[in-house]
């Protein structure tokens, strides 16, 4: 099923999220909604938060960035097939040289901006199975890994664009929180006014 997306603005996109238990209830269909819901949007990442649940819990799959001739022919090789879902996840450590490459969020339409990420990410997690696992990612996979894992923590991208760049972005921020701009996709808007 696909679910609507929370737009900027909701309180729920602030929340650090709290641990899935081994025993959550059709943990399976929310997995399935996350990914479909991904897909419709054409996203290449989906957190919990962004479809309105408190939860760790975010689904990669990298395989459209593969395409993408811009990319160095390593970070195609690796964002080719990588599908994961990633459960209770914690980031270990992040290392290497930071670097700058234009992000977008399905919660946040129509604004793209260079953020600067490190290059290498270890991160702990249990998948589907509730098996864990630690893993290493480098390049724009660990980017889109970060990225995802940022919404379970309560940040968005946009929280790392200098105070200028916030101030410039502030006006497109709050219409996006009150439903106005054009999306192809279900969102759910915090700032919508209600009719009477």
């Amino acid at each position: 099923m696909i679910l609507p997306i929370v737009a900027y603005g909701d309180p729920v996109l602030r929340k650090i999220c709290e641990d899935l238990p081994e025993d959550f209830p059709k943990m399976d269909e929310l997995v399935a909604n996350m990914y479909e819901t991904m897909y419709n949007a054409n996203g290449v990442g989906l957190a919990a938060p962004q479809v309105g649940l408190p939860l760790r819990v975010f689904v990669i799959d990298t395989t459209p960035f593969a395409d993408d001739d811009d990319l160095s022919s390593d970070d195609q090789k690796a964002l080719k097939g990588f599908k994961q879902t990633f459960i209770n996840a914690h980031v270990r450590e992040e290392t290497g040289a930071e670097w700058a490459f234009n992000e977008g969020c399905l919660s946040i339409p129509e604004i793209r901006e260079d953020i600067k990420r490190k290059d290498t990410l270890t991160i702990t997690f249990i998948d589907t199975d509730f098996k864990e696992h630690t893993e290493t990612y480098d390049g724009l996979l660990a980017r889109v890994i970060q990225h995802e894992y940022d919404h379970i923590e309560g940040i968005l991208f946009t929280d790392k664009l200098s105070p200028l760049k916030k101030r410039m972005l502030k006006g497109k921020l709050n219409n996006i929180s009150k439903g106005k701009i054009e999306v192809d996709y279900r969102m759910r808007f915090p700032n919508v006014k209600k009719a009477r």
